[in-house]
This record gives structure tokens, sequence and C-alpha cells, in this order.
């Protein structure tokens, strides 16, 4: 089986100042170990840089990059998207067709956001996909505090029903490549 590690939006205008997610530091104390592992294994990291014309995600502003703390590699893809799910107008379902893949393991930001519905556009596609359940965050929002939120999407999307792909939920510790 070969994988692709996902990393959603784990970029600098929202890893830093008044965007921060909840705990960011160790999400990404997190993702670092479980690229080097995908890598290792034969996989592929794919990098996935929201982007929104006007904001501090505006295409190769400063807040736009990669957040400085993830340990990228040249051999590193990069996906850009306009929507919170990273197959929708982008060639993501392309570069993991062309690669081989046949796994999806899932991480960023944020959980209900770009988490959420990459997870369901990959299984929309017939992918498995191993939600990392310590390695995505969001902000707190709607009387939920982001641990909630976070806590919510893992048991939620373990649940979700497809009949030729299934979400497994793992925490990065106990993550096989």
């Amino acid at each position: 089986m070969k994988s692709a590690l996902l990393i959603i939006d784990v970029q600098e205008a929202l890893c830093t100042g008044k965007w921060a997610m909840f705990d960011i530091d160790r999400v990404v104390d997190r993702i670092n170990p479980l690229a080097g592992k995908v890598r290792a294994a034969g996989g592929i990291v794919v990098l996935i840089q929201h982007e929104e014309p006007g904001s501090p995600l505006q295409p190769e502003a400063p807040g736009w990059r990669v957040y400085h703390r993830v340990e990228t590699r040249p051999e590193d893809l990069r996906v850009r998207k306009a929507s919170s799910d990273a197959f929708h107008q982008t060639e993501l379902l392309g570069i993991l067709q062309a690669q081989g893949i046949d796994r999806l393991i899932i991480c960023g930001l944020q959980s209900e956001l770009c988490v959420d519905s990459t997870v369901r556009g990959a299984l929309g596609h017939d992918y498995p996909v191993v939600l990392v359940s310590d390695a995505h965050t969001t902000l707190d929002g709607g009387g939920l505090t982001a641990t909630q939120i976070s806590a919510h999407h893992n048991y939620a999307l373990a649940n979700v029903a497809s009949p030729d792909a299934r979400v497994t939920v793992v925490p990065a510790a106990d993550l096989v490549p």
C-alpha cells in the first residue's frame, strides 16, 4: 500500500499571530515525524496551501507560505486550493493517481473546515483515509473549544458511511505508513 500524507493549510498566517490555531506547535511536532515515516516507507508528502486574494493567505504573501516549523523536503509536492476540499478544482486527484497512491493520511488545519471537507472528498474518490487524531486543530468557535471541535470531528469522520472506503482515526504515535 502506497500512502500520501496530506498536510492541509499549515501556513504562517494560520500558525502565528491572532489567527494561530490552538496548540499548533504541538500539532506540528506530531506532523514532522509523520512526514518522515511516510517518506521512509516510500510514500509522498503533499503540502496543501489555501489561498484567498486580498487576505493574509494571498498567494506568495508571507502568511501564505508553509509554516516555518514544518520540515519540508524538495521532493514534497504542493497543491494550491481556493476551497475547503483540497480535491475541488485542484490537481490533487491527478497527482495521487500518477503516484499510484492508494491510501491517504490526513492532518492539518482546520478540523471542521478543510480537514473535514478533504476527508469527505477523499472518500468520494474511494480513498481509504487515516485521520491523525492529534495532528489536526482549529480555533475555538460556536460555543465550543478547539479541543471539542477536533474531538467531535474525529468521532464524526470515523463514522462516515462509504461503500468503498473508510476513515480510520489514529493518534500520530500509532500510525504505520
